[in-house]
């Protein structure tokens, strides 16, 4: 596990993959065959299960849930007591009253990409996918999937507005061009549902 730090507390299976640099706070549990990034940091009492992928620099804030097969990719942000779900229709028994094993239920994932941001408390209900530096306000629950760069809130998800890069809601400038006001970078509608950076 090279430099990573795990504090005494956490609970971290054997056959996790911890990346260089990555820190595992109190009380958090990383399930079998989970894969941390390097760098990246899980806050207390977060649940990563069991195969779950975890990019490079990325941010489990305290109390987040990451069922698997979720799939994050490297720079995201998932705030505290984020729930990402994975059973498209939960039962805790099957028809006949006996409880439900592994086996009774196909596992669905969220995909996070490169850069995104799920605010603390928001529900990503699977399956869903959350493009690179898009945004989903604080107590959101996501049911469809959301455009690279849009901003999205409520219960369902819509988009609200775009964000640049760096987080903030673009300036629109013409009917197709958004400005980034802290960085200047300049974003290109190219669909009704579709940012490009310039």
């Amino acid at each position: 596990m090279h430099s990573a730090r795990i504090h005494e507390s956490a609970e971290v299976s054997e056959s996790a993959q911890i990346g260089d640099g990555a820190s595992i706070w109190q009380y958090a549990h990383i399930r079998e065959n989970a894969k941390i990034g390097a760098n990246s940091i899980i806050g207390r009492g977060a649940y990563i299960g069991s195969g779950v992928q975890i990019g490079d620099n990325c941010k489990i804030q305290n109390y987040a849930l990451v069922y698997e097969p979720a799939k994050l990719e490297d720079g995201v942000f998932i705030g505290p007591s984020v729930v990402l779900t994975n059973d498209e229709y939960p039962r805790a028994i099957n028809p006949d009253s006996t409880l439900k094993i592994h086996s009774d239920w196909n596992p669905v994932g969220v995909t996070i990409h490169k850069g995104a941001s799920i605010g603390a408390g928001s529900i990503c209900v699977a399956p869903v996918e959350i493009g690179e530096w898009a945004l989903v306000a604080a107590g959101s629950t996501v049911t469809k999937d959301v455009p690279a760069f849009a901003l999205v809130a409520g219960t369902p998800a819509k988009r609200i507005n775009w964000v640049g890069k760096s987080g903030i809601p673009l300036k629109k400038i013409s009917e197709t061009k958004y400005e980034c006001p802290k960085t200047g970078e300049i974003y290109v509608l190219t669909s009704s549902d579709k940012l490009a950076l310039k």
